[in-house]
């Protein structure tokens, strides 16, 4: 079914528009919206991982959350800026500027509907600068609109305690955490046989982003042709439940805090995209 790792109950799309529109004190209800993609990660993982990553651990976090909590899952947007992975099959892209779009236009219907706080975890690494951008955009057209564009692996996680050091430094993409991680979510789609280590070479200082990677532009073949950054080959279905677990704690807590946080409200604003694309002028907020 839809909800996939949800509670049915706390799956958005379930309820009916006229149980949405009854839904009490909707302007404190956490709404999250799993963001994904579909990409190539390596010969022995699937194209869906970022999506699978992202819905999992948000659908274990809600099945944690306690009943007095508001919150419910979106479906996922399966589909993301992917044009780093490009070269290699199963990888669907979209622009940067329709991935942009299809943020906003969503938040709007959440905003439409009475919602005043949507929660963004995204699953892939090479979009959190549209997530940013998207949520930016929400604010200012919509004063009392709380959104808050956050990474899956952002809170904190037990991860660190089974990669090697090589791992936490180089990897980047398909590597111990994420083959892990879908060990424990699905483990019919992963093949471990066809699992291969490859490091991306070692960048000079001046050319790392504060996160140790290459901070110039790259695309994913050129660390070589199997698609993976990083060493698959000790992960373990043992390493990813506990990953998951961590995972879908911290977000259990972190959901629980903003349907508790209560945040500055400004008079609406003008600004925004217009109909043509293009925009107006934003008024004094």
């Amino acid at each position: 079914m839809l909800h996939g790792y949800n509670p049915p109950k706390r799956y958005l799309p379930y309820l009916s528009w006229t149980e949405i529109a009854d839904l009490p004190d909707k302007a404190n209800t956490v709404i999250v919206l799993p963001t994904g993609a579909t990409e190539q990660h390596g010969p022995h993982l699937p194209c869906a991982v970022d999506t699978v990553i992202a819905a999992g651990v948000i659908g274990h976090a809600l099945q944690r959350l306690p009943d007095e909590v508001p919150a419910y899952a979106m479906a996922p947007i399966t589909y993301g800026k992917s044009e780093e992975h490009l070269h290699f099959p199963g990888t669907v892209t979209l622009s940067g500027e329709t991935l942009l779009a299809t943020m906003n236009e969503v938040g709007e219907s959440v905003y439409r509907a009475g919602f005043r706080k949507l929660l963004i975890v995204n699953g892939h690494g090479g979009q959190p600068q549209v997530m940013e951008m998207a949520a930016r955009e929400l604010r200012l057209r919509h004063g009392d609109f709380i959104v808050v564009p956050s990474f899956t692996w952002r809170v904190p996680h037990a991860a660190g305690r089974f990669l090697s050091d090589q791992e936490k430094k180089l990897a980047m993409h398909a590597g111990h955490a994420e083959t892990a991680l879908m060990l424990a979510l699905a483990p019919e789609t992963v093949r471990m046989d066809r699992a291969v280590a490859n490091y991306p070479p070692v960048f000079p200082s001046a050319l790392l982003s504060p996160d140790g990677r290459p901070a110039c532009a790259w695309s994913a073949r050129d660390f070589g042709p199997s698609g993976v950054i990083g060493d698959p080959l000790p992960a373990t279905p043992e390493h990813g439940q506990a990953i998951l677990n961590s995972l879908a704690h911290s977000w259990a807590q972190a959901i629980t805090e903003l349907h508790a946080l209560q945040w500055l409200t400004r008079p609406e604003a003008t600004w925004g995209r217009s109909h043509h694309g293009g925009h107006v002028e934003a008024s004094a907020i």
